[in-house]
């Protein structure tokens, strides 16, 4: 049976400074002229986001490197590990839009350090936002998740994203798209799966 796929909004998560000045690379304790640049950055920035994501709830039996989810498998010691003790697992794919792509693809040519910034507000915001979602979905069935874990990360092959896509149609769902080359667009985009472990795991007090 092929499994539901739905989809989610959020509004804006929380933003961290300091992470995204992380993400770009810079101190934390950054001087006045480079906060004064990035509350800019934001500022333009802001409008332009939307926290979208489209998943689906799927049975998972691992076995040995193998990764069976029914639609599709997959081989990777890592994901192996991470999924341990799972039944289920919640794949999925999230999107900030495309928005910020076109501001970066300006500031490439503008100016390279306010274009250094928004990589790291666009970073950000898709982890806060990927953070949310686990959040909530983690509410929903009770349980804390399992570190997400995506493709291309450790021994899991980028090639799994065309499983995904398939799977969960995210150009139609929430307009993203994957090129030729598996790099995904918009590029503040990120895939993965969240175990969710077995309640009777959990009752025994095994958590990974």
């Amino acid at each position: 049976m092929t499994p539901a796929v739905l989809t989610a909004t959020f509004a804006p998560p929380p933003f961290s400074r300091r992470e995204a000045l992380r993400y770009a690379g810079c101190d934390a304790d950054a001087g006045a002229a480079l906060e004064a640049l990035l509350d800019a950055a934001v500022k333009e920035t802001w409008d332009k986001l939307t926290y979208r994501v489209c998943y689906a709830r799927l049975p998972v039996t691992v076995r040995g490197d193998v990764c069976d989810f029914g639609a599709f498998a997959c081989t990777s010691a890592g994901l192996a590990k991470n999924l341990s003790g799972c039944d289920a697992v919640i794949l999925f794919a999230a999107t900030v839009g495309a928005g910020i792509d076109r501001l970066l693809a300006k500031y490439a040519r503008l100016s390279p350090a306010r274009a250094l910034l928004l990589q790291g507000i666009g970073a950000e915001r898709i982890e806060a936002l990927c953070d949310a979602f686990c959040a909530a979905r983690a509410a929903a069935e009770g349980r804390a998740l399992r570190p997400r874990f995506s493709p291309g990360y450790g021994d899991l092959a980028i090639d799994a994203q065309k499983d995904i896509f398939a799977l969960l149609d995210c150009e139609r769902q929430i307009g993203l798209t994957l090129g030729d080359s598996l790099l995904m667009s918009p590029g503040k985009s990120v895939t993965a799966f969240a175990g969710i472990p077995r309640a009777a795991d959990i009752q025994n007090g095994v958590t990974r």
